[in-house]
């Protein structure tokens, strides 16, 4: 099966190369193309297009939403939710950054274009990088100046659909003194969020059930600080800090209009939601990096961070508008992560063509979450459980801390001037012990193998393939109880303290393609992933009348999959400022779960259908104006999520938005934004089951509707 599709997608992929290639050949724009296939623009190339940050030089750089979305994507050790691992993005004077919240894709927007030298994009691997290249990466590379320093601010202002509008902005100030080079910024970022939702349902036999109204609302602000500090304390040594530091308070709350059509009358009644919370994150550390004369280094990083979250949600219910209020429920949930994690490697040249980077990486991560359940039961009422009686359930409460160490060799080998192949061995050993309402300690090994071949067809023209092991970082909050937010009929969610990592093996193989005379890139890949111990849902209930499900390994699984992506330059229709972009995903996967045995072909998140995106944007040097859109869509239809008494079909938003932006009056960039001007409405269905989903008894058919509107936002920046 994995032979076929590969063949064809090689097909189509040589005949989109030549076609393209042909139709792009008379362009004329500058680049420069080393013989490692690497990309350079200087910073002249941007000159015309007055750009204030990275980010406006980076908008201007074709295949560059490609090389950014690869991060999401990638499966390189390390690259979960914990850790840090070898992989990277973005590079900052060909180092990464000590950070993984605070890491170098955080700072495009606060880096001054005029502290830019150049823009490389790196397509090979390398010993020389500081990290592995599982695709393609940016290096951001800095004017070297004895002093230099700007300062760049932002104000803002969005407008929601219901009439709020909301502030935000950020100042940012970077430069270089002598050995030491600095960036330090604070800011303030709205999440407001405003919800419609209207659901309408019917009983099993179809007769009306109920209509739902409600608005949610989320008033969120976040105050962050942010600092990056390196020195060089010689030509072979240099020490790198950084810092940040996030701050909000996101109140939510809720008003629900519920008519019953079950009586002979219809009822109506009233529910509001309070739900008071608090979220505290920060985040330091630090490297250290040594050059020896024969070109070896030693580096050592490090990072700790902390992330603090409280929620106390409250529901009362009322018969009347505005009426005498009772409260039936509270539900307060608390969790705190902690992480420390060491990297130390040596990187040693074996040869001209061959480099072996071997060392350590460890890590200490520590959950600790709660959650407290109060209902109107009739017991007797607790402050602690905002008046309600408390319900006790079992795995509550929760510590969770595993203690991770993983060695690790990476060996770069430039086969000829065309090859290379970069192949890399990691063992983990970790050990995980819960301690609370459950107590349990298990202990984990894995080897993970990756090879990654590299094969130049010509400076344009490159096919990589790549087949490696991949073992998943579990949720700590999937050990213990936790809220339920995909379901409103279920407040909390059992935890399952035996959960196992997922296994996989993956392949991938692809074309990518730079247009002749910075015409534009095309990449193409297919992939194929098979896993093992895929985690789904499984069977919780403790009483066979109230079926309740957590998550669980349900066994194997695979996903496959074509990808493209387009960035076009249309010079060759008169328009050599103009850029077109496009994706397109289409993919497939399947899982056999044992709780839905009447359930053919399921499938699993985040492969189970596909998506497009397409954008625009011209710039017009003349006005200093540019202008452009941007289109991203998900395919819906046959999108399914399963559990153990209900089913239901997933519809995700499309979104249109648009921009203007000029250079005017002050020297100032003015940039108007519209968001979501389809004004999308998602509309799904569920279905609710009397009992177990595989028995089949139809209890209920909803039908909910959501939107949340159109923004308008306002953007004035400037650089001094």
């Amino acid at each position: 099966m994995i032979e076929k599709v590969l063949r064809r997608f090689l097909s189509v992929s040589l005949l989109a190369v030549c076609l393209i290639s042909s139709a792009m050949a008379q362009q004329d724009v500058q680049q420069e193309t080393d013989e490692n296939s690497n990309v350079t623009y200087s910073a002249n190339y941007f000159a015309e297009f007055n750009p204030l940050t990275v980010n406006d030089m980076l908008d201007r750089v074709p295949g560059i939403d490609l090389i950014l979305e690869q991060g999401f994507n990638s499966s390189s050790f390390g690259g979960g939710n914990r850790g840090l691992g070898s992989s990277a993005q973005i590079l900052i004077d060909g180092k990464r950054l000590a950070g993984k919240a605070n890491e170098a894709r955080s700072q495009l927007d606060r880096i001054s274009a005029d502290q830019v030298e150049s823009i490389e994009i790196v397509r090979g691997t390398s010993s020389d990088l500081d990290v592995q290249n599982s695709g393609q990466l940016v290096n951001i590379i800095l004017r070297s100046a004895q002093t230099r320093s700007s300062l760049t601010t932002e104000l803002n202002a969005t407008h929601f659909f219901d009439g709020e509008i909301e502030p935000g902005g950020s100042i940012a100030w970077t430069g270089q003194s002598g050995r030491l080079s600095y960036l330090v910024s604070g800011g303030l970022r709205t999440g407001y969020r405003h919800t419609e939702n209207i659901e309408t349902s019917f009983n099993g036999d179809l007769s009306p059930n109920d209509t739902r109204d409600e608005d949610r609302y989320s008033d969120q602000q976040t105050y962050s600080f942010n600092s990056n500090l390196a020195y060089a304390l010689s030509n072979g040594d240099r020490i790198a800090f950084n810092l940040l530091y996030n701050d909000s308070d996101p109140p939510q709350s809720l008003f629900r209009t519920t008519t019953d059509f079950n009586a002979a009358t219809p009822i109506v009644s009233y529910v509001r939601e309070s739900t008071s919370a608090t979220s505290e994150d920060w985040e330091f550390g630090g490297d250290y990096e040594h050059g020896f004369e024969n070109g070896n280094r030693f580096k050592f990083l490090f990072i700790v961070n902390e992330k603090e979250r409280t929620a106390t949600r409250e529901r009362y219910a009322s018969t009347l508008l505005g009426g005498t209020e009772s409260k039936n429920l509270f539900l307060d949930t608390t969790s705190r992560n902690q992480e420390k994690i060491g990297r130390g490697s040596y990187t040693l040249n074996l040869s001209a063509s061959q480099g072996l980077e071997v060392g350590l990486e460890a890590a200490q991560t520590t959950q600790d979450s709660g959650l407290r359940l109060g209902l109107p039961s009739g017991g007797e009422g607790s402050p602690n459980f905002g008046g309600l009686s408390p319900i006790p359930f079992p795995n509550a409460f929760s510590t969770v801390e595993e203690v991770r160490y993983e060695p690790f060799a990476i060996h770069n080998w430039q086969i000829n001037e065309r090859m290379s192949l970069e192949s890399s061995l990691v063992a983990e050993y970790s050990e995980i012990e819960q301690k609370g309402d459950v107590n349990n300690k298990r202990d984990f090994d894995f080897i993970k193998p990756k090879l990654d071949y590299r094969f130049d067809v010509s400076t344009s023209v490159q096919f990589n393939a790549s087949l490696e092991k991949v073992v998943s970082q579990l949720s700590f909050a999937d050990f213990s109880r936790a809220t339920n937010d995909s379901d409103d009929d279920q407040d909390t969610i059992a935890g399952n303290p035996e959960l196992v990592p997922e296994e996989s093996l993956r392949l991938e193989a692809g074309v990518d393609l730079r247009l002749p005379n910075d015409g534009g890139a095309i990449n193409l890949r297919a992939f194929y992933y098979d896993f093992d111990n895929k985690i789904g849902r499984v069977d919780a209930s403790t009483v066979i009348t109230d079926p309740q499900s957590t998550n669980g390994n349900v066994g194997p699984a695979k996903s496959y999959g074509l990808a493209s992506n387009l960035s076009l330059r249309l010079g060759f229709l008169g328009m050599p400022t103009a850029l077109l972009t496009a994706a397109l995903t289409v993919q497939e996967s399947s899982i056999k779960n044992d709780l839905f045995p009447t359930e053919n072909d399921l499938r699993f998140p985040p492969y189970d259908r596909g998506g497009f995106r397409i954008g625009f944007r011209q710039d017009v040097s003349a006005l200093a104006l540019s202008y452009g859109l941007n289109y991203n869509s998900r395919i819906n239809g046959n999108r399914t999520l399963h559990d153990i008494n209900n089913r239901a079909e997933l519809v995700f938003p499309s979104n249109l938005s648009v921009f203007v932006e000029r250079v005017w009056f002050g020297g100032l960039s003015y940039r108007f934004e519209g968001r979501n001007l389809e004004d999308f409405e998602g509309c799904g269905e569920r279905r609710r089951f009397n009992g177990y989903l595989r028995d089949g008894i139809l209890q209920e058919i909803e039908f909910p509707c959501s939107r949340s509107g159109m923004q308008f936002v306002l953007k004035i920046r400037g650089t001094f």
